[in-house]
């Protein structure tokens, strides 16, 4: 029985539907008369009730889940509540269970009957079924009647305190319904919520999170002790849950945590002034720019938590995570999201939507998120109109130079789609890109006035719309197209194509003044006929050609005013009353009348089409509010980014606390203060940028005791119960030994240490994996995820330098550390309060695998971060300017690929320049960069004088931030100027990295799912020996070579110069002269261009 309630209690909510679907086919054979096609509904209910009275609990059992079924199917089932309600006191548990689905669905309508048997529910809130216990609490929270609130909330506060969590999830869920009923109570429900939020139960945690949405979202203070569980639960709550959480916790960053936008603005300013300062401005600069931001541990720990979801199945969370990502993310990482969304688009029509509306906003700020993806947004002729439209959009959004002609013939078919509402929504996208990208405005009016032919009225009428908004961007070049559709006017008939052609010959009369007046005289004989619309475009017209043309049009205006002196729209009338005395100047006339002229023909500025999403981006993605682009009821804004970040300590959980929680359970806390000592003086020791760090930078004028029991403080916040057993003690041990070990050493070597161990600790005992990870893997992951740019390009640096310095002095450390292990263990225990004192044994603590552990450890931990030398420099160059471009100056570049003599982050280019006339070229130099978002540009010293036939070359650098986009700048001299660009191949904005083999593995086992990509591709056989493949491979592409022990297995790797992502290349020689080509990356999109561009190479002779 109890196996039965307990999963029972695993469906939650569902239970009646879940019921209805197994008791349904039993409805039949026990009541076939009951159900007949001429049967009353009173009689059927009669023999349910007789049933409910019987003796028998096999038939009370039958007609309960009769009554259950039809509660399912939507039947009305009220009228048996007396029935019903008399059997909650079953001493069956299957009956017992029922009828509380029952009351559930009922006690609201009939809560006289229901009051009734109240002391029958507050009984049962004490059963020993965890089921029942909920099922009575979740009853009575639906008895809303105000006289029972004090009960309702003793038993919320006891079922907080429930053993089991699904009692305590349920006590959540009355907390909303207890405070829509009596808001007065809500001190004491924020004091239950508080409670639960401590919860380490995953059942738990998404249901609370509701409940303080719900009841105090302002409360923030709530959330500090408990951010840090929250984020680490995050992965294994349930789907509705993890939702709930994720909203939440996106409203919490945005007012704790420093905006981390700010940072590309410095370091573009810095990029281009630098030049024109002196050295010493320029360190002082430089050490403010590398001050000016830096991730908080916490912000980072929210980021890595929630990006695993990306790729969970329900459409709820992945979006959720999008906005997250959205709102919080630095934006060189938000397009990771752009993958996850596409994905939805195979969802149904309703979810499209959704994700539709959320990517046109997205892509309105940031096209480079989902230009990769452009071939998704095509339509489809099964899609609904509104996917349709909305898709459109997008296109639009994405349209550039680069893309236009594709969209463009694209836009051709949909314009002669059956569907009339999306042709004429592509008709207004077509005049969005013509205004948009100038180099095609031309071409997009040549074809908008073709399509003035058409059959279709509709597509007629918003060609000539848009026309006449193209047109007034420039009308002085497109006097005969206002002429052809002045020829159209007899044709058109659609009221709104009548009055922009009218509006367009009345404002540029004067361009075209033979054929206005005659426009007049026709439109004057169909007046009365017209639409008020075209009406109001011929009163105006008239007036324009009197002001303009008055020896021709006078009696037609006047008589054209008279129709409308008469006309049954008083809005004709009273148009034409004000025209009248505007033009027409008598004794009545005012002061206006001589400004008429101006009035009328004043200048107009030109529309702008744009798109009506353009504003939807201050409401929360993913919300209701931002769906209907109006604020709806509950709706909670999103604060603006702090200036200053809020004290990250309020987040640390304090050690006594812990200690206190945790001592019932486990019973052994001092196994957790070695590790508490190696991550307090890492972070003095090496600035690592976590919470600890932070608060030890504000109050350093403290004790070193102070500080390290702060970091003890920090670090137990962040660690996970499990990390108390035994296991974890050793791993601990690990951790800390290594620590003493490396200390010596270069910060790389520490780095790295604590990279392995965290590896070593990775292995714990999984039976508290719901609760929060270890300190270990919140503060210390790898710099492509875990770190900011900024700290992981001064890291390496680090690294590259003292590797070669010290590694001698490293290993001497390294075979001294056993003999030094007990006295820093016994060290350690001074600096921590100690609550449950556990004898631990030495010899238990540091076994002799561990020495060996940690000798191989600490000597071969460089190999991930170290930069190598390029294995190959390509000496293919790339045409930058062509000498009759410019007028015999030519200038070509290649990529040298040696380190960033510029930057960190900048690719390295050789650019040649050579003068082919017989003439001197004086002052060569760059001027105007046209350089998409995020994109930083070293120029070259300028080259005074180029003497005839005379080349030199010089060096540039530019950081291409990760994307093959194009750098666009002027190339010039002292009289030219050549509009030139530079578009590096995915492969040369790589890095090689050493790495062993089996460093290669544990890192591509991390980058799986959708961060791989892979392709089989048939090799020529002059291509499949090792020599050739690895010549081939680093030719096309900047990879270190990584030693393999297999011989049909080649493995490279490199890192991004920009972020420093690891990539990571595998060609696996199969049979039949085919290969299997994997690449592993975070960065999705470089890992398939790359992909596309290796593949040839290796298929080609």
């Amino acid at each position: 029985m109890s196996g039965s309630g307990l999963s029972y209690g695993e469906q939650g909510g569902e239970a009646a539907s879940e019921l209805a679907q197994e008791v349904v086919p039993t409805a039949t054979p026990s009541a076939p008369a009951a159900f007949g096609l001429f049967s009353s509904d009173t009689k059927k209910n009669e023999d349910l009730k007789q049933m409910l009275e019987s003796s028998k609990d096999s038939a009370k059992l039958d007609a309960m889940k009769r009554i259950v079924g039809m509660i399912a199917k939507g039947k009305n089932a009220s009228e048996l509540f007396p029935a019903v309600v008399k059997n909650v006191a079953s001493k069956n548990i299957e009956i017992k269970k029922l009828v509380y689905v029952y009351l559930m669905r009922y006690a609201e309508e009939q809560q006289d009957l229901a009051l009734l048997s109240i002391s029958t529910f507050q009984r049962a809130l004490k059963d020993p079924n965890q089921l029942i216990r909920a099922s009575a609490l979740r009853v009575l929270s639906s008895i809303r009647v105000p006289i029972i609130v004090p009960i309702m909330m003793l038993a919320i506060k006891e079922a907080s305190s429930d053993l089991s969590p699904y009692v305590r999830k349920n006590a959540a869920h009355a907390i909303q319904k207890l405070y829509s009923l009596d808001p007065e109570q809500k001190e004491m429900l924020i004091e239950v919520i508080e409670k639960l939020l401590k919860d380490k139960s995953t059942l738990v945690a998404g249901s609370v999170v509701m409940a303080f949405e719900e009841v105090c979202p302002d409360r923030i203070d709530l959330i500090h002790k408990n951010y840090r569980k929250l984020c680490n639960l995050l992965v294994d709550v349930e789907e509705w849950g993890q939702v709930v959480i994720i909203h939440m916790l996106t409203r919490y960053a945005r007012t704790q945590f420093v905006s981390p936008w700010k940072d590309d603005e410095v370091v573009e300013e810095y990029s281009e002034n630098n030049f024109y300062e002196s050295d010493e401005e320029q360190k002082e600069k430089d050490q403010k720019v590398k001050n000016t931001y830096t991730m908080d541990p916490d912000h980072r720990l929210l980021l890595r938590n929630t990006k695993p979801l990306l790729q969970s199945r329900n459409a709820a969370v992945v979006m959720a995570v999008a906005q997250l990502y959205w709102h919080l993310a630095p934006k060189s990482e938000a397009g990771i999201v752009s993958k996850s969304l596409v994905r939805l688009l195979h969802s149904n029509r309703e979810v499209q939507y959704i994700v539709l509306q959320n990517i046109a906003t997205m892509s309105i700020q940031r096209k480079g998120m989902f230009e990769p993806y452009l071939k998704s947004f095509y339509v489809r002729s099964t899609d609904p109109t509104m996917i349709k439209t909305l898709k459109l959009e997008i296109l639009t959004n994405l349209a550039n130079e680069a893309n236009i002609s594709t969209l463009l013939r694209e836009f051709q078919t949909y314009v002669k789609s059956q569907d009339k509402q999306f042709a004429a929504a592509t008709i207004q996208a077509i005049g969005r890109c013509a205004t948009n990208i100038t180099e095609v405005t031309d071409t997009c009016l040549n074809g908008l006035v073709c399509l003035l032919s058409n059959r279709d009225e509709i597509v007629v009428a918003e060609s000539v719309v848009v026309i006449k908004k193209l047109l007034q961007t420039q009308p002085a070049h497109h006097g005969e197209i206002i002429k052809h559709m002045a020829k159209l006017l007899d044709n058109i008939t659609v009221p709104v194509a009548r009055a922009s052609i009218l509006w367009l010959i009345g404002e540029y009369c004067e361009r075209v003044p033979k054929i206005a007046p005659d426009v007049l005289r026709k439109t004057a004989k169909t007046f009365t006929n017209e639409d008020d619309l075209v009406k109001l475009q011929i009163l105006n017209l008239g007036a324009k050609l009197y002001l303009t043309n008055s020896k021709q049009t006078k009696l037609l205006t006047q008589y054209v005013l008279n129709l409308g002196k008469y006309d049954q729209s008083y809005d004709i009338r009273d148009r034409t009353r004000f025209i009248r005395q505007l033009i027409v100047p008598n004794e009545k006339s005012g002061a206006l009348s001589k400004y008429a002229k101006k009035i009328f023909l004043a200048q107009k500025p030109a529309p702008l089409l744009e798109s009506p999403f353009k504003d939807r981006d201050h409401f929360q993605l993913g919300t209701l509010s931002h769906t209907l682009n109006s604020r709806a009821t509950g709706y909670l804004e999103l604060s603006d980014w702090p200036k200053v970040a809020p004290d990250p300590s309020v987040r640390n959980v304090d050690v006594a606390e812990l200690a206190k929680e945790w001592t019932g359970i486990l019973g052994k806390t001092k196994k957790e203060k070695p590790t508490e000592k190696f991550y307090s003086e890492s972070e003095e020791d090496e600035d690592e940028s976590s919470s600890t760090s932070a608060s030890e930078s504000e109050s350093g004028s403290e004790s070193e005791k102070e500080d390290k029991e702060e970091g003890s403080s920090d670090e137990s916040g962040g660690s996970s119960s499990s990390s108390e057993e035994s296991s974890d003690s050793e791993s601990d041990s690990k951790e800390s030994t290594a620590k003493k070990i490396s200390r010596p050493a270069a910060e790389s070597d520490s780095e790295d240490i604590k990279k392995k161990a965290k590896g070593i600790s990775g292995k714990r005992s999984p039976s508290n994996s719901s609760d929060t990870e270890s300190a270990s893997s919140e503060e210390n992951s790898s710099d492509s995820e875990a770190e900011s740019d900024s700290k992981s390009d001064s890291e390496s640096g680090k690294s590259r330098n003292a590797t070669s310095s010290k590694k001698e002095e490293k290993t001497v450390q390294d075979r001294k550390a056993p003999s030094k292990q007990d006295v820093f263990l016994l060290d350690l225990d001074d600096f921590c309060p100690v609550t449950t004192p556990v004898a631990v044994p030495t010899a238990a603590v540091l076994s002799p695998s561990l020495t060996a552990d940690l000798e191989g450890l600490s000597l071969s931990s460089s190999s991930v971060i170290d930069v190598a030398a390029p294995v190959s420099v390509p000496t293919k160059t790339h045409e930058l300017l062509h000498r009759m471009s410019g007028k015999g100056l030519a200038a070509h570049y290649h990529f040298s690929r040696q380190p960033g003599i510029f930057g960190d982050r900048m690719v390295s280019v050789q650019v040649t320049v050579t003068n082919t006339t017989d003439q001197k070229i004086e002052n060569i130099h760059i001027k105007e960069k046209k350089l998409p978002p995020g994109m930083r540009m070293h120029e070259f010293n300028p080259i005074e004088c180029l003497e005839p036939a005379g080349s030199i070359t010089v060096s540039m650098g530019i950081d291409f931030c990760d994307s093959a986009q194009m750098a666009s700048f002027q190339l010039c001299t002292k009289d030219d100027y050549f509009n030139v660009n530079i578009q590096p191949p995915v492969g040369e904005l790589l890095l090689p990295v050493t790495m062993s083999e089996k460093d290669f593995k544990k890192e591509q086992g991390m980058l799986t799912g959708m961060n791989e990509t892979s392709a089989t591709i048939a090799v020529a056989p002059q291509n499949s020996t090792r020599l050739v493949i690895i010549e081939k491979v680093v030719k096309a592409a900047n990879l270190g070579v990584v030693p393999s022990g297999q011989d049909n297995i080649h493995r490279f790797a490199a890192k991004t110069v920009h972020s420093g992502s690891l990539m990571l290349v595998t060609v696996e020689l199969k049979e039949s002269s085919t290969a299997q080509l994997i690449i592993n990356t975070e960065k999705t999109v470089i890992g398939s261009v790359l992909l596309r561009e290796l593949k040839p190479v290796l298929s080609q002779g």
